[in-house]
């Protein structure tokens, strides 16, 4: 097995290369996302628990609701159809337990018990490493001028489906496989234009880490936990680490190059960001950026994922489309490559088809 990544693993130009992402189990009334993100957690914790470095910190998500925001109650609902432990708050609640917080327009809170913050960058790192551990070999390079074709050669072009023979990669290395998976991110709409231009779009977004007041410990984890605003399209972290508090607007941003897009956030994202942390940790409305990064979300056109056998090429497969919540998914979304990959019809996913991702985006999956 060969594992070919251009830039290494948890590099800046990837959708993974932050410091932290969020894992939590809640996506409103969907399940399907529910159940994968409650298995994938367990798995993450499993991993983490015997890595020599921290991979997860336990700091629970707390979802914060407007008086017309439903995605919070489906949310409420489909833990309690799950048996996923949560704690309802009041706004009185929140006044105590977590001061800092401003509650301007919440009517009540939910505070996911279980969920926490994966050390994004580090993680990759870790399972790359575990897979060379395991015999896999691991090549950081390019693959030239991909696409289908030239650059993946069919071996028998008569064929209804042909297999592919092999690629070749930028040194001129040429790599032959039973079977090829591309799971590439931002990349899938450049290596495959014709088939993904359109049904997978990466955009731009910013996220911001601020200082917390000096000697003060409201902003760490435990004292301050992950929350999620759905209603005004934003989340954020805790310190963690000594990083900083990490905030962003998770609206989709402008269509993004992950090449050649700019990494450097803009004065307007800084603007928003303010505007919001002056509601809702006020505490920080003016506290100094100590970091800020330009990553991409990779979009499908509803936000579902895209795991499907490429349909000229019997044994080319096609990962991605993570739009923004992928991660957190990734033990499962391996297993169930794996399971297609050797032949199991079992538990097919008719959402994760490309015959589902339209054209036109119109986002569902949040």
């Amino acid at each position: 097995m060969v594992l070919i990544d251009a830039h290494g693993p948890g590099n800046s130009l990837s959708s993974s290369g932050d410091r932290s992402r969020i894992i939590r189990t809640g996506y409103g009334g969907d399940e399907l996302y529910t159940r994968s993100a409650l298995q994938s957690l367990q798995l993450w914790k499993k991993f983490s628990a015997r890595y020599e470095a921290t991979l997860f910190h336990h700091t629970s998500v707390l979802w914060l609701a407007h008086e017309d925001d439903s995605y919070p109650i489906r949310t409420r609902e489909t833990f309690q159809n799950l048996g996923i432990p949560f704690e309802a708050l009041t706004t009185s609640d929140l006044s105590r337990r977590y001061p800092q917080i401003g509650l301007d327009r919440i009517s009540w809170a939910m505070l996911e018990l279980d969920a926490g913050v994966l050390c994004a960058s580090r993680a990759v790192q870790a399972v790359v490493g575990e897979a060379i551990r395991t015999g896999v070999e691991y090549l950081q390079e390019e693959v030239r001028d991909p696409g289908v074709p030239p650059v993946i050669h069919a071996q028998d072009a008569r064929a209804t489906r042909p297999k592919v023979d092999h690629i070749l990669t930028a040194s001129g290395r040429r790599i032959s496989a039973g079977s090829y998976v591309f799971a590439c991110g931002p990349w899938l709409p450049k290596i495959f234009p014709g088939l993904l231009a359109d049904r997978i779009q990466p955009t731009r977004q910013e996220v911001f880490y601020f200082a917390a007041p000096t000697g003060s410990k409201s902003f760490t984890s435990p004292p301050l936990p992950i929350w999620i605003d759905f209603k005004d399209e934003a989340y954020g972290l805790p310190d963690l680490e000594g990083h900083g508090v990490k905030v962003a607007i998770d609206r989709h941003g402008p269509p993004f190059d992950p090449d050649k897009g700019d990494r450097v956030v803009t004065e307007e994202g800084l603007v928003e960001v303010r505007k919001y942390l002056a509601a809702r940790l006020p505490d920080l409305k003016d506290a100094p950026v100590i970091e800020a990064r330009v990553c991409q979300y990779e979009n499908t056109s509803n936000g579902d994922f895209l795991i499907d056998r490429h349909p000229e090429f019997e044994n080319v497969w096609l990962v991605g489309g993570g739009s923004g919540h992928g991660f957190k998914h990734g033990p499962i979304v391996g297993k169930y490559v794996a399971a297609r990959i050797n032949g199991s019809n079992e538990g097919i996913e008719p959402r994760f088809s490309l015959a589902s991702k339209q054209r036109e985006h119109r986002r569902d999956v949040y």
